[in-house]
């Protein structure tokens, strides 16, 4: 056969094959999608050439992954539409120091936010709130010259009212417009648009605009165009995604906390006491039983991100039991936990006790996992 006959049959082919996917509505087949770095954190930004398609589409497949939407890492951070829905009431009011702050729902889809002090005030129009309200949520607007500002009050669902916004000192402001709140450095409102909102960075640049409210599919998975292509045309080999899951113990540690804060981030921070105990990856990492290269140990074993929080602690007694034996059987190189010779229930509610963090209006579980005398100070 003759080199041209070879060519004319090659491209023959080729025509049908590329008709027989257009049929499906499929397209030629993409190329290789870019790839994540090993080491790939949301903070960095995805790699450029990937596009944000939407936690409804991933939804269309994922359906039992969906349900995180409605978690409270879901809901992470609201628009102030949403947050306004969430106020039970009209309006809250706070008297703080000289000023009095009032939060109130100016309309359906949006709140206003004011200082006054003497009769002069000041006023703004949140542009998000920041935490869903299980525990607190805190109100982020723009400042002069477009800069992001922190509400310096909070509503802490606890106490069903404003006080001061954790981090925050009660100093004599200036002017009702200073009092309104602190202002923040690029990387520190980067940082918390990050762990609050999905696709705040892009390409590497941060971009709050385009940001998406709550932590959803793509901030954890990267943009998922590549994925939904590869998908649609059958490249299951190639699924053009980021998937955590499939991370070592240990660099699952880091992964989450990289929002949750991890040992060296703790370090670096200089926090010290009992303010260090909403940073679970650190508190975790301090347990004797902790292995960086066991996943029964790891931050999935007991939390599945899709889903929400057990509030019943006994639901995490097998996870304990993964790795502890029961009364009467001898530890093993596989299950070297001895059996707690107090109680085989509710593990939790003894080995990882709540403390109150000051001026949270919140008890946080300790993940620190030991052995606690009564008594004890809190454990660095």
């Amino acid at each position: 056969m003759s080199r041209r006959l070879h060519v004319f049959w090659f491209l023959l082919l080729a025509g049908a094959i590329s008709l027989l996917a257009a049929a499906r509505g499929q397209g030629p087949a993409p190329s290789a999608p870019p790839a994540f770095p090993p080491h790939w954190l949301p903070s960095r930004g995805a790699p450029a050439g990937l596009r944000y398609v939407g936690a409804r589409v991933c939804a269309s497949c994922h359906v039992f992954e969906a349900s995180e939407l409605r978690t409270p890492m879901g809901l992470a951070s609201l628009r102030p539409a949403a947050a306004a829905r969430l106020l039970p009431h009209a309006q809250f009011t706070l008297r703080l120091g000289a000023y009095t702050y009032r939060l109130a729902r100016a309309s359906r889809s949006s709140l206003r936010y004011s200082a006054a002090h003497v009769g002069h005030s000041a006023a703004v129009v949140p542009r998000w709130a920041f935490g869903l309200g299980y525990a607190g949520q805190t109100y982020l607007y723009r400042g002069p010259h477009r800069g992001w500002r922190e509400s310096q009050v909070s509503y802490y669902r606890r106490i069903h009212a404003l006080d001061l916004t954790i981090g925050h000192r009660l100093l004599p402001p200036p002017n009702p417009q200073a009092a309104l709140g602190r202002a923040m450095s690029v990387d520190e409102a980067r940082a918390c648009f990050v762990c609050h909102t999905t696709g705040a960075v892009r390409a590497g640049k941060f971009v709050p605009q385009k940001a998406a409210p709550g932590v959803t599919c793509e901030q954890c998975h990267g943009p998922g165009s590549a994925h939904v292509a590869a998908m649609r045309a059958h490249l299951y080999t190639r699924p053009g995604i980021f998937n955590p899951g499939r991370l070592t113990p240990g660099r699952q540690s880091d992964f989450c906390g990289n929002c949750h804060r991890t040992l060296l981030m703790v370090m670096n921070m200089g926090v010290s006491g009992v303010l260090d105990v909403r940073f679970q990856p650190y508190r975790l990492s301090l347990s004797q039983c902790y292995n960086p290269a066991d996943a029964r140990i790891s931050c999935l074993a007991c939390h599945n991100p899709h889903q929400p929080r057990l509030r019943r602690l006994s639901g995490y007694d097998p996870k304990c039991l993964a790795c502890h034996v029961r009364p009467g059987q001898s530890t093993t190189w596989q299950m070297p936990g001895k059996a707690c010779p107090v109680a085989q229930r509710n593990c939790a509610s003894c080995h990882m006790p709540r403390y109150a963090l000051p001026g949270a209006h919140h008890r946080f579980f300790d993940h620190y996992i030991r052995v606690v005398r009564p008594g004890a100070p809190y454990p660095d």
